[in-house]
This record gives structure tokens, sequence and C-alpha cells, in this order.
């Protein structure tokens, strides 16, 4: 192999550069908080927080 033939060792800036061009950029980062989706399992019941237990005691115990 002659020297016109060899192929130029390559750098880091060049290989930097090479692989910034292949792969691009990563995507911007994604929080925790942001991978998780709250609600409610069922809707809410205004009826299941209308217990008074003083009403029951009357109702019921007396």
């Amino acid at each position: 192999m002659t020297d016109q033939e060899r192929p130029e060792p390559v750098t880091d800036v060049a290989a930097e550069a090479a692989r910034h061009l292949r792969f691009g950029a990563l995507p911007e980062r994604i929080r925790p908080e942001e991978m998780v989706e709250t609600r409610p399992a069922t809707e809410h019941d205004p009826d299941r927080d209308a217990y008074d237990p003083d009403a029951f005691a009357i109702r019921y115990g007396l």
C-alpha cells in the first residue's frame, strides 16, 4: 500500500462530527413527574362523603 492509498487517521473532532451527523442530538430530558399521569380510578360520589356519624347514632342507636 502506498502513502497515497493509505486512509488518513480520524481525529477526535472529525469522529465527533461524523457521530453528530449520523445520530444527531439526544432528545430532551423528561422529568419523572412528567412520565406519570394520575387520575381517579372512579368518579367522585358526593353521597360517599355525606356520612354523618351523629345522625347514624341517633337513627340506629337510640
